[in-house]
């Protein structure tokens, strides 16, 4: 084993040097592991700490107008969530609706039409995977769905209700992961602000915190300048075309939006300052009550303990990207890993770059 996989394992890294350390762990792991494109923070309450992007946009063509860029887009997944739940704060403290705000109150015309065993479901229920909605995260699950007519806000409707008309996966107040809650959670914010999902996004998560963002994947609308997701086919890592008809749309709150590393990391900041105390565009208490509001998955995060610490946390892939988000409180730091894949070695590799960047020491 080199001598700088060694500091960093053990965690001695001077400020003078970590960065030069980090980026060449970060680039053993991505070329070992197969990783295409890989980009990761650390993140301070005051500063990025560290801010790297290595590899190319696609496996098969490594040539460099598909080089990295630290500005690139990344698909977050599953940790759409958090976005879709910090909008949802949003207009709790605005008071446009409350957490333990009944869907059906908001859609009385819908409950006949509805099992009656969401009758009582809430905001809070559908943001913490506790209503009973199937899971809607295997393929199989979209294939037998129905045609929806429309464009893409009447399509998700017609989800939606189709949605409350199965059956639930267990009680209400029982955990069951699922993608289709942020589908009934957005309509919900999208009722009472009067605004689609997608301007809301773009007025809070664009205008007002003025970060970048794109719907769907990185390199959609054929934008074959940002980086390509890739998944395994025949055995062998395949970028996937803008033409690949594999789209997700149906769960586009929690699960479909794209952001650079730079304006991610300026996203996890602010969650990091909400638990240290700081009130930002949230409150600090609704922060903490996002990621800890209830044990084990909150608003959008999961959370429990490494060690003696409790962190939040939480991993997004559509099987195509990964992104890994933790926010470590009790260190002040909060960390980003992102990849343009997400097979089982790129996952693995995650979780060991995590644990190489949470030893590293640092200072602001």
């Amino acid at each position: 084993m080199k001598k700088w996989w060694l500091l960093v394992m053990a965690g001695y890294v001077m400020n003078t040097t970590h960065a030069q350390i980090l980026t060449r762990v970060a680039d053993s792991i991505r070329i070992k592991n197969g990783i295409p494109e890989m980009s990761y923070a650390i993140i301070g309450p005051t500063s990025i700490l560290e801010l790297h992007t290595s590899g190319h946009h696609r496996i098969d063509d490594p040539n460099t107008r598909t080089q990295s860029n630290i500005r690139d887009y990344f698909h977050l997944g599953s940790n759409t969530k958090a976005i879709t739940s910090f909008i949802a704060a949003i207009l709790v403290e605005e008071k446009k609706i409350n957490w333990d705000t009944r869907f059906f109150d908001i859609f009385p015309t819908w409950l006949s039409m509805s099992n009656q065993a969401y009758e009582d479901i809430t905001l809070q229920n559908l943001l913490s995977h506790q209503a009973g909605i199937p899971a809607y995260t295997e393929g199989s699950e979209f294939a037998i769905l129905p045609v929806f007519e429309g464009e893409k806000e009447q399509q998700r409707k017609e989800f939606a209700q189709h949605i409350l008309r199965s059956n639930p996966l267990g009680p209400i107040g029982s955990y069951h992961y699922s993608n289709a809650d942020y589908t009934l959670a957005a309509s919900m914010l999208e009722k009472v602000s009067g605004k689609s999902w997608e301007a809301l996004v773009t007025d809070i998560i664009g205008d007002q915190l003025g970060m970048q963002f794109k719907f769907g994947w990185p390199n959609s609308n054929h934008d074959t300048t940002q980086p390509y997701g890739h998944w395994i086919e025949d055995n062998r890592i395949k970028a996937l075309t803008p033409d690949n008809p594999y789209k997700i749309s149906f769960i586009q709150p929690g699960a479909d939006l794209s952001m650079p590393v730079t304006d991610y990391a300026k996203f996890i900041q602010l969650h990091l300052n909400g638990l240290l105390g700081q009130d930002n565009e949230l409150k600090s208490d609704t922060y903490k009550f996002l990621h800890f509001g209830i044990k084990d998955y909150s608003m959008g995060w999961s959370n429990g303990l490494i060690g003696e610490k409790t962190v939040s946390f939480h991993t997004g892939s559509a099987g195509t990207f990964f992104t890994y988000a933790l926010i470590d409180s009790t260190e002040k730091r909060a960390y980003v890993i992102m990849m343009n894949c997400a097979h089982p070695l790129a996952k693995q590799a995650a979780t060991a770059f995590m644990n190489i960047m949470m030893k590293t020491k640092l200072t602001d």
